[in-house]
């Protein structure tokens, strides 16, 4: 009897088990994509029932502290959902609810917390315009998104373009 221990050769299979990993990796991003979509969407629509309700004198500004509170009661699970992030909602709402259909779509594509970078940082609409362009074509990262606008890479941008 022999005591031969069989080998294979591991590295076709390392290469498969590589494609399945970037089918995971790829999968992974998409489904972050829809989820930070869905959630931007979500902000959206609340900043909006809130606008509206305070606009209309059916809600007075001490009714988002209560929201938030019955929020918190209600469904303690539910996070970001502070008195202070139900009034980021409803500026960002009011901040972008006569823009046009692309923007919109653009404002879906980055994060929650790039947009409120943004939305806090910039001071125009053309600046804010701007850096949301290039942070949902850069898909930039929260931190590299504010190095950018704390370097003024819009009013260099601007400096450097010539107007005609």
């Amino acid at each position: 009897m022999s005591s031969e221990i069989k080998t294979y050769d591991l590295q076709p299979q390392i290469a498969q088990f590589g494609e399945v990993v970037n089918m995971i990796r790829t999968t992974r991003k998409k489904v972050m994509r829809l989820a930070n979509a869905a959630l931007v969407s979500l902000y959206w629509q609340v900043g909006q029932y809130i606008s509206e309700k305070i606009k209309t004198s059916e809600w007075g500004d001490s009714v988002i502290e209560e929201l938030a509170k019955h929020i918190a009661k209600t469904e303690p699970e539910l996070k970001g959902f502070s008195m202070q992030n139900l009034w980021r909602m409803k500026q960002f709402y009011e901040t972008y609810s006569q823009a046009d259909e692309k923007l919109s779509t653009l404002l879906r594509e980055i994060s929650w917390s790039n947009n409120l970078a943004i939305m806090s940082r910039c001071k125009t609409e053309e600046e804010r315009l701007f850096y949301i362009k290039l942070s949902a074509s850069e898909n930039y990262s929260f931190r590299e998104l504010k190095r950018q606008i704390d370097s003024s890479l819009f009013e260099r941008a601007m400096m450097a373009t010539p107007k005609l």
